[in-house]
């Protein structure tokens, strides 16, 4: 069965599992990353973060999934949530996304 955006559930669990890392590896969200709940805000009185962290969510998310997300898709709008970088990502080379990156 499939999600709804049509990708495997467990390749959208996967993607999810590797952002929330990324937001404490790289971006230093305070919390576990199985804390980080996935319809939680990025930005303000969410996560937290600002616009250069938005910047760098979007360098490491390219450089994890081995993706160059077009302009449009780096607008840090589309950034709002974790699912959003999920479905960003998964849009973006959910079809080309190598298992080693996950």
């Amino acid at each position: 069965m499939n999600t709804p955006q049509g990708y495997p559930p467990a390749l959208r669990a996967r993607v999810l599992e590797r952002v929330r890392v990324l937001l404490v590896e790289n971006l230093r969200v305070d919390r576990a990353p199985d804390e980080i709940d996935p319809d939680a805000v990025l930005f303000g009185t969410g996560l937290g973060l600002d616009s250069v962290d938005a910047m760098e969510l979007l360098v490491a998310v390219e450089a994890a999934f081995g993706l160059r997300l077009d302009d449009a898709m780096s607008d840090p709008h589309f950034f709002r949530t974790v699912n959003a970088v999920v479905d960003i990502v998964l849009q973006s080379g959910g079809d080309t996304i190598q298992e080693d990156r996950l």
